[in-house]
């Protein structure tokens, strides 16, 4: 399928830190036809200090007891673990992914030869961060959540003045809130982020449900990113705003039929009417018995279906005309 929509399943944190979870989300994101199933990584206290609170939803999903530096090690992967998550991705036959959240990350990442960066929201404005990656001029997408044209502006800066090519470069529309209300979500930006950055655009999406992301395709998107979960009633600060397996399923398939309503813009008949055009359109028939001789009128003409005499469109022709026969009422006149 040409200008296929990439589609990210984001396991994110959701396996709680045990690894069959995490084959669990794999199986599902493999048989939901998803392209990538997405994972995070980071080295103990890479990224979070011993003093960072926690966000607001992840207190209300996961209380206060516990602080975000505890929190995010408990849900982390070692990098060995990662490399056994690679392998059971190749396994069954679907591509690895992970967001890294420190530079250490970033190099095992490369040593791992992911097919492209995934930059996180939150990373947008940390500059030795992006020149690491920037370096390696790989594919990069970069969800803008929390930020400003000016942040994005900045951060593109970055990284092509150090190594990466400008036409490499993804934008995704996202709000970081979790789950995203949708007055929000303001999908339109995915256009102003287009016009305004000449890049390529998506969307990572972080609402219930699973109607945003459709539309987002059918606006121009050409990557979704999608949270998902096995259960939304497990513990964890980002199942809430996940879907469940089914709904993974039923996002990934309306994409992938909306990518085909989508076309290409040119207006023709399409393959599948034309067996309707003559029943759905009409012909020139008798309104009644007319004469042979008799003179063709409004009062003896009218138009009715199917479409295989002639078309109503010469009616001004017709009009005026001697009948060369005896026609009856609905028959096809003929000259």
């Amino acid at each position: 399928m040409k200008n296929k929509v990439t589609i990210i399943a984001e396991a994110g944190v959701n396996h709680n830190g045990y690894l069959e979870n995490a084959y669990k989300l794999i199986d599902i994101a493999k048989n939901a036809g998803a392209d990538y199933v997405k994972f995070q990584i980071s080295k103990p206290g890479g990224s979070i200090t011993k003093y960072a609170p926690k966000a607001k939803y992840q207190i209300i999903t996961t209380g206060n007891e516990e602080s975000q530096y505890e929190m995010g090690n408990k849900l982390r992967f070692t990098f060995d673990e990662h490399i056994m998550l690679m392998d059971y991705c190749k396994k069954v036959g679907i591509k690895y992914l992970s967001s890294p959240f420190d530079i250490s990350a970033v190099n095992f990442l490369v040593q791992q030869n992911i097919p492209f960066w995934k930059i996180a929201s939150g990373e947008i404005t940390n500059y030795p961060f992006l020149v690491a990656m920037a370096k390696y001029n790989k594919e990069i997408v970069m969800s803008t959540g929390m930020s400003s044209l000016e942040d994005i502006e900045n951060a593109i800066d970055v990284l092509t003045q150090h190594g990466t090519e400008r036409n490499k470069i993804t934008l995704l529309q996202c709000n970081t809130e979790y789950p995203t209300p949708m007055w929000d979500v303001n999908l339109k930006v995915m256009q102003t982020l287009k016009d305004t950055f000449k890049l390529p655009i998506g969307y990572s999406d972080h609402t219930l449900g699973i109607e945003v992301p459709i539309a987002a395709v059918a606006l121009g998107a050409t990557i979704i990113e999608k949270h998902f979960t096995l259960d939304r009633n497990m513990t964890g600060p980002d199942h809430l705003a996940s879907l469940e397996p089914d709904e993974l399923f039923q996002m990934v398939k309306s994409i992938r039929n909306i990518e085909l309503a989508i076309g290409d813009g040119v207006k023709r008949v399409s393959l599948s009417e034309i067996n309707n055009r003559d029943v759905a359109r009409k012909s020139i028939v008798a309104s009644g018995h007319i004469k042979k001789n008799e003179i063709f009128s409004d009062k003896n003409l009218t138009t009715k279906r199917p479409a295989s005499g002639i078309s109503p469109m010469e009616w001004e022709s017709i009009i005026g005309k001697k009948a060369k026969r005896d026609f009856e009422e609905d028959e096809l006149i003929e000259l």
